[in-house]
């Protein structure tokens, strides 16, 4: 099994929602419902930890890990509609932040070690 990157599901969400496009006969998910899916996912992460932490009654049909997840689906398939390559952009805004906040090392050099 390959390795999974950021480039590798977005490429697997952009096959993945083309199809679901053909058969909906739509152009392309829109970034507000991919949004709303979003935060419905953050929503049922809020409610794992909330049960995590004995402040809700536990169910067996959710895990943290499915969760976050979905989190990372929507978040990815967010960045396809928007033609953004996210994993460029995590580099270059980590390039940024370190640079404002004096922090070493930035992520493109602890990539670049190996």
């Amino acid at each position: 099994m390959s390795e999974l990157t950021f480039r590798s599901l977005q490429d697997y969400l952009n096959i993945k929602y083309d199809a679901i496009c053909q058969r909906k006969n739509i152009s392309s998910p829109s970034t507000s419902d991919l949004f709303i899916k979003l935060v419905e996912e953050i929503g049922e992460v809020s409610e794992v930890l909330s049960q995590q932490k004995g402040n809700k009654a536990s169910t067996d049909d959710v895990s943290l890990e499915n969760e976050l997840a979905d989190v990372i689906h929507y978040v990815l398939e967010i960045a396809n509609v928007n033609d953004i390559d996210l994993a460029k952009a995590i580099i270059e805004k980590d390039k940024l932040a370190s640079e404002k906040y004096n922090e070493s090392p930035n992520l493109a050099d602890f990539l670049a070690k190996g």
